[in-house]
């Protein structure tokens, strides 16, 4: 598994998680970095909390490297 796809998995996670939850997975996640890693990964522009797209454009990315 290259370092990118699972990024991109951890990263749809935490969007979810803090969807869900309205918590951080951690201290680093906030959701501007995770939106911003996303953004890196997909390589899209995602509106401030653009969350739902995000995590449709990460599985979109994943279903394409698996």
């Amino acid at each position: 598994m290259s370092p990118t796809l699972y990024q991109a998995i951890v990263i749809r996670k935490a969007l979810e998680f803090y969807i869900k939850t309205g918590m951080r997975v951690n201290r680093a996640y906030t959701p501007s970095a995770m939106m911003r890693t996303a953004s890196n990964i997909t390589g899209r522009q995602f509106k401030a909390r653009d969350y739902k797209g995000a995590i449709d454009a990460l599985t979109e990315a994943i279903s394409q490297a698996v």
